[in-house]
């Protein structure tokens, strides 16, 4: 679980101009930002939530929705110390919903997933991308993961890399090795691409 910030200014990676003319970078002109709050299951499920506020009360909005979305489940969901998160409200709903907290160490992004998953939306979906409204980027994100479902996400996000550190809990993880893996056919040779 993690949450992020798009803002209406995209980031900007890269922009090509001609040597020695300034390069144009067409923006909206306003400072407003969306809070995407986004928790993913190790069995393929996401739950993404935006709202206008990263706070307390939209944390415990979340929590909400997670419990509604994955209704009957046993939930660990692994965070950093936001305080949002450490919130004693915050901490007391989710025990009242059954939600229990992991907390990751410090500065150690690498750990999330979800992480993973921004990093890569904001760098190659919304960067270098003027957009005409926020609500046009908030949309292209919602459609991006959608198009990409839930294997590419997983992917995004570094469920399947060897070293993920949860991936023996991971069902998608062990099917789609499964699948790589080479037949045993006699006398032909097999490749395996990744």
């Amino acid at each position: 679980m993690d949450e992020t910030i798009v803002t209406s200014t995209p980031p900007l990676r890269a922009k090509w101009a001609l040597q020695g003319t300034k390069a144009v970078v067409p923006i909206i002109g306003d400072h407003t930002r969306r809070v995407l709050y986004g928790t993913m299951s190790l069995q393929g499920g996401l739950l993404i939530h935006d709202t206008p506020e990263c706070n307390q009360d939209e944390f415990q909005i979340h929590l909400r929705m997670i419990r509604s979305f994955w209704r009957g489940w046993n939930i660990v969901l692994f965070l950093d110390r936001a305080p949002s998160h450490t919130a004693e409200e915050s901490l007391l709903l989710a025990e009242e919903l059954g939600i229990a907290f992991r907390w990751l160490p410090v500065a150690c992004p690498k750990l999330n997933p979800m992480d993973h998953l921004w990093r890569h939306i904001k760098g190659d979906v919304l960067a270098n991308t003027p957009l005409h409204s926020l609500d046009e980027g908030v949309l292209e994100v919602h459609r991006y993961l959608q198009d990409i479902g839930p294997t590419g996400w997983m992917r995004k996000a570094g469920l399947f890399s060897d070293t993920f550190w949860l991936r023996e809990y991971c069902p998608y993880y062990v099917k789609l090795r499964a699948s790589l893996q080479p037949a045993k056919n006699k006398g032909k040779a097999n490749t395996l691409y990744n």
